[in-house]
């Protein structure tokens, strides 16, 4: 077993930082700046470079340089886009990723004029959203579409123009807020722990190597995407000499599920079909190893940037893990144990041959 400490409090802090920036799919260059600016502070010969398309691409020399190992997690999460300005100064919605429209109604969100850095603040709501004027059209409405929704900013706005005086235009982007809670339990609810849970294990990942002195047994390249809830996010960006990639993503917590929010999960097929049966046997080799606490499970209605890479031509083995989430996609929870957990995997898969 090898001695790797994983720093918790440094895996929350960072986490709770990150949810705390706004990074709809399509606007990530604070989140991308600040992961940036922990591994730089981190330490200062990790070499950090930013690609083309947005994302970050860090690279942690190991004992050899012959061969890669690649660890892919995303930044982006799910939102909103401005679609249109009604004559009375509300906005319809085009989503970002896949998610319920009734698992946003009601939520408070951040309307992000590119153009102007206009901040306004404002609500999702159905259109016919009192029952005291719409009676029971309110429950009857198709919740199911778009169109059933819209934007009611908090700003004295009665027509399309008194929104473009605020600085808010169509395709600008709407961010939900992640209403993060932090107990002494040890549970975190908030939105976008997918992925932003597996980006701080990441970072734990590197701090617990750098603690312990320890030095990667090839080059790791992480691989922070930005376009993973829209099904291209770590489709480029890696070096040739790569033989495997890892992507960490949120492990589905629910009914019929193996997984949990205590442990890492090792997704061994999602709707892409089985993950590299090799690099799943490494991983639960590593796992048990080194007394990790870990569930093997599929996931029925998932993807991953690791299949985003595959499909657009990747010759590696590629394997998922990452932390328990409960009410994916909607108003999640982990715990920071299962964190933990993945942060602790992937030290120990750092270090493997």
């Amino acid at each position: 077993m090898t001695n790797l400490t994983v720093d918790r409090a440094y895996i929350e802090r960072v986490l709770l930082a990150l949810l705390a920036i706004p990074s709809p799919t399509g606007y990530t260059e604070d989140a991308i700046a600040f992961v940036s600016a922990e591994l730089a502070a981190l330490s200062d010969t990790i070499a950090l470079r930013v690609t083309r398309k947005g994302a970050l691409v860090a690279t942690v020399a190991g004992k050899s340089a012959l061969e890669a190992r690649g660890i892919t997690g995303h930044i982006d999460t799910l939102g909103a886009m401005v679609k249109e300005i009604d004559k009375k100064g509300r906005l319809g919605l085009s989503m970002l990723g896949g998610y319920s429209w009734s698992a946003v109604e009601g939520e408070g969100v951040t309307v992000i004029g590119v153009h102007t850095d206009a901040r306004v603040r404002g609500t999702i709501l159905p259109v016919k959203a009192s029952v005291h004027v719409h009676g029971g059209e309110v429950s009857r409405q198709d919740r199911t579409k778009a169109k059933t929704y819209h934007v009611r900013l908090d700003a004295r706005v009665s027509t399309a123009a008194d929104v473009a005086q605020l600085g808010i235009q169509v395709g600008d982007f709407i961010a939900l807020d992640p209403r993060i809670e932090a107990g002494t339990a040890g549970f975190i609810r908030s939105r976008h722990l997918d992925d932003k849970a597996g980006v701080a294990a990441m970072l734990g990942a590197v701090k617990a190597l750098l603690d312990a002195g320890l030095t990667p047994a090839h080059d790791i390249v992480l691989h922070f995407s930005n376009y993973e809830e829209v099904g291209h996010g770590a489709a480029s960006g890696f070096p040739d000499k790569m033989t495997e990639l890892l992507s960490i993503d949120m492990a589905a917590v629910g009914s019929g599920q193996n997984s949990d929010e205590f442990s890492v999960g090792i997704c061994v097929k999602d709707s892409g079909g089985p993950y590299h049966l090799g690099m799943r046997r490494k991983l639960v080799a590593l796992a048990d190893a080194n007394a990790v606490p870990y569930k093997l499970d599929i996931y029925p209605h998932y993807g991953s940037d690791g299949e985003a890479f595959w499909r657009a031509g990747g010759d590696v083995a590629v394997g998922l893990i990452g932390p328990g989430v409960d009410a994916s996609h909607s108003y999640e929870r982990t715990h920071m144990d299962g964190v933990r957990a993945t942060a602790s995997l992937i030290a120990h898969y750092m270090l493997a041959e």
